[in-house]
């Protein structure tokens, strides 16, 4: 993978996307408990849901931090510019080495759903991972009834490339499938990350 990484910090028109401090602790944990139930569907094995207390949180943010110094993956936090508040994270992690390919997922902070911060923070991420670490595709895998996470991945100008019927559960027990995504280098250099479907 690059030796390249991502800059701790970048901000877009609403957010500043960041690198977590064990100085978040507090806001982390009180966010992952007001999610519980928001996050339980599709995203029951985020790092959000296994928090057992701010002090668990603090020992948790300073995994994420050295996880970036290594490059093995970006947990990036979303907080609104004008008033602090968390809204989005996004996750980042490599995919392949050669070319380099990085699997993306998101959630949003249910106060906050619905207003565009997701889409907001991937499409910067994206860039980012175009500009800055030479990526050649990047991937969303998502779950083929999480309708939000579909229209994110579209709003951003992802092409669907695959359809998995039941991922990862015993044949015919109704489990939801994953969809992929993706969008490569000659997509986005022309233009594509910015012309996704609902802008």
């Amino acid at each position: 993978m690059t030796d390249r990484r991502l800059p701790i910090r970048f901000e877009t028109e609403r957010l500043v996307l960041r690198r977590y401090r064990e100085s978040d602790a507090p806001t982390y944990y009180a966010m992952s408990l007001r999610n519980r139930e928001h996050l339980r569907e599709y995203e029951s094995d985020n790092v959000a849901m296994t928090l057992e207390s701010e002090a668990h949180t603090a020992e948790t943010l300073r995994d994420l931090v050295a996880a970036w110094r290594s490059g093995s993956c970006y947990f990036i936090g979303g907080f609104d510019r004008s008033t602090g508040e968390f809204v989005a994270q996004v996750y980042v992690g490599p995919f392949d080495e050669l070319p380099h390919e990085f699997i993306l997922g998101y959630i949003v902070d249910r106060e906050h759903e619905g207003r565009g911060y997701v889409t907001e923070a991937v499409r910067a991420t994206v860039r980012l991972l175009f500009d800055e670490l030479d990526a050649h595709r990047v991937r969303i895998h998502c779950a083929d009834t999480n309708l939000r996470s579909i229209r994110v991945a579209e709003r951003c100008g992802f092409e669907k490339e695959g359809h998995i019927h039941e991922a990862g559960a015993r044949p015919g027990d109704g489990a939801p499938g994953t969809l992929i995504y993706g969008i490569v280098r000659s997509e986005y250099d022309t233009g594509r990350l910015d012309d996704g479907r609902g802008g």
